[in-house]
């Protein structure tokens, strides 16, 4: 995969971020540092960057080289239609459901929420889909295809994320700067002395919106915190899920009106990897500075040192909806395998038993990989679309 990573790498300028990293990250760094932890440098997509912070709600400046300002203008400059505020309902295949001709949807009212009721169909050589690792097994299930394995919407990974918060001497003002730019893959290759699953360490934005979601607490004590927020280290931890035994990933289903439904069970491996890692992150926060830490944990409460963390972290019960977890990363449901019996696609995305149609997005991936698939997922795609063009050509 070396040249496909090089070359999406170039075409969208990703490259080492040279700007040092914003209080919230160099907390993180920090921490590691004291206690001996590697940490890493994450490589940025952009261009004239003008580090305001704001890359996971829209870049205000398109200095982010997202493909609403790479792939989708040079596809239009070679061609390509595009058609904006339509909902794909499902493949349009024929009768013995062995070729792909198209695809059947509805279009969108304005704000691209409700059904206008107005029927779109679009008949192709071959299909392309690309709507996610929960949109793709949604649509493959409504358009009931061929699935002899019962493979499709399954396996699906989502990285589960836990949430340490740290209250700084320091001003962090997590909102400001480039808002991932500090990593630790230190706790992914530790298994299996200390654990099942391993976990990658990052921190995340932290804008107002976002943080007033995510923080427990209710009243008068979430606005004590709330007013804290200038002051706020948040860091994470994405268990990579997928690789025991016991990790299985989710599942896609649909629900009665055809919409995605991921159920999603979290098991012991899970829990056992969500305590220590916010063990490990308030270990680090400490370690970092800070006056107080706070796990985001419906039971938890501001521990004041190293001790008292490790003594309340221990008691926490890892429960749902007790335990805040989150995710950001999903990926699976239409796994990639060298034969039909354990994938949906083939290695560059061609569905094994319906002609003409191909997945090429997060939904290729047969487990999660502990990292943002970003990257990944940009190199699996140029590589698919190449071999697919050189096919289609011949």
């Amino acid at each position: 995969m070396r040249p496909w990573f090089e070359r999406v790498e170039q075409r969208l300028g990703i490259r080492d971020w040279e700007v040092a990293p914003n209080a919230n990250n160099a907390v993180l760094a920090q921490g590691c540092d004291k206690l001996g932890i590697k940490v890493g440098r994450i490589r940025r997509n952009v261009s004239g960057c003008w580090n305001l912070g704001y890359c996971g709600t829209g870049c205000p400046t398109n200095a982010k080289q997202s493909m609403l300002v790479s792939t989708l203008p040079a596809a239009l400059r070679h061609g390509a239609r595009l058609l904006t505020r339509v909902a794909v309902t499902q493949v349009l295949a024929s009768r013995d459901g062995k070729r792909a001709l198209g695809i059947a949807g509805v279009a969108l009212d304005g704000p691209g929420i409700r059904h206008t009721g107005r029927q779109v169909t679009v008949r192709a050589r071959h299909v392309v889909l690309s709507a996610g690792a929960i949109g793709t097994p949604a649509i493959l299930l409504r358009s009931q295809l061929p699935d002899p394995y019962g493979l499709v919407g399954r396996r699906t990974f989502l990285h589960p994320v836990l949430l340490s918060g740290a209250i700084m001497p320091q001003r962090i003002d997590g909102y400001h700067g480039a808002p991932q730019s500090v990593y630790s893959d230190h706790f992914l290759h530790t298994q299996p002395l200390d654990g099942p699953l391993g976990f990658k360490l990052e921190v995340p934005p932290i804008h107002p919106l976002i943080f007033a979601a995510t923080l427990p607490g209710l009243g008068d004590e979430h606005a004590r915190l709330m007013r804290q927020l200038p002051y706020l280290n948040v860091t994470l931890a994405l268990l990579r899920d997928g690789f025991h035994a016991d990790s299985q990933g989710g599942q896609v289903r649909l629900r009665r009106d055809g919409s995605p439904q991921l159920d999603y069970v979290l098991g012991d491996v899970e829990w056992q990897a969500a305590r220590r890692a916010l063990l490990q992150m308030a270990e680090i926060q400490f370690a970092a500075g800070a006056r107080a830490v706070l796990p985001v944990h419906e039971n938890a409460g501001l521990a004041r040192s190293w001790s008292q963390a490790q003594q309340m972290i221990a008691a926490l019960p890892m429960q749902l909806l007790r335990t805040r977890v989150v995710s950001a990363h999903v990926m699976g449901g239409a796994a990639m395998a060298g034969d039909e019996r354990q994938g949906v696609i083939d290695h560059l995305g061609q569905h094994w038993q319906v002609a003409g149609l191909s997945v090429i997005d997060g939904a290729m991936f047969p487990t999660s990989i502990g990292a943002n698939p970003q990257l990944s997922i940009y190199a699996l795609a140029l590589r698919a679309a190449e071999a697919l063009a050189g096919q289609l050509t011949r």
